[in-house]
């Protein structure tokens, strides 16, 4: 058996694994591979910014196949935020996006929430969501405060 090209092809690893190979499968254009970091799960859930909701696995695979159609991309995820528990993981990153076409280079940033869940099969995404965002605008934290 050959050994997997991408950290989320092995069971075992963390969500930051899964969480690199994902941004890995994307800049390569691997839509196998980065589908391979999707949980296997009927309700699993992507976002893209101003897009619809995708629910499940042919949804979010249309929707990455046709942006994959449309040019390259290169998104860089950072100023990571976790939030870890026994089964779950939630990143929030700012992803400095690149979309690569024919007509040139777009640049862009792009606030994401990526949800991992442990599962059978080890860390895989269940949950991508992303909005358009700025990299100018500092985080705003005010400590000690109840949202609801």
């Amino acid at each position: 058996m050959p050994k997997p090209r991408y950290r989320a092809a092995q069971s075992a690893g963390s969500a930051d694994d899964v969480e690199a190979a994902f941004y890995e499968a994307l800049q390569a254009g691997d839509i196998d591979q980065l589908m391979a970091c999707w949980a296997d799960e009927d309700d699993i859930v992507c976002v893209h910014p101003g897009g619809p909701r995708l629910v499940g696995a042919a949804a979010i695979r249309q929707a990455f196949e046709a942006m994959f159609a449309a040019g390259s991309i290169r998104a860089y995820p950072e100023r990571l935020r976790r939030l870890d528990a026994l089964g779950a993981a939630v990143h929030n990153v700012l992803e400095r996006i690149e979309l690569v076409t024919a007509e040139g280079t777009q640049r862009a940033w792009v606030v994401a929430t990526n949800v991992y869940l442990k599962t059978a099969q080890g860390w895989r995404l269940a949950a991508h969501h992303a909005s358009p965002g700025r990299a100018e605008v500092a985080e705003v934290t005010q400590p000690g405060q109840l949202l609801h």
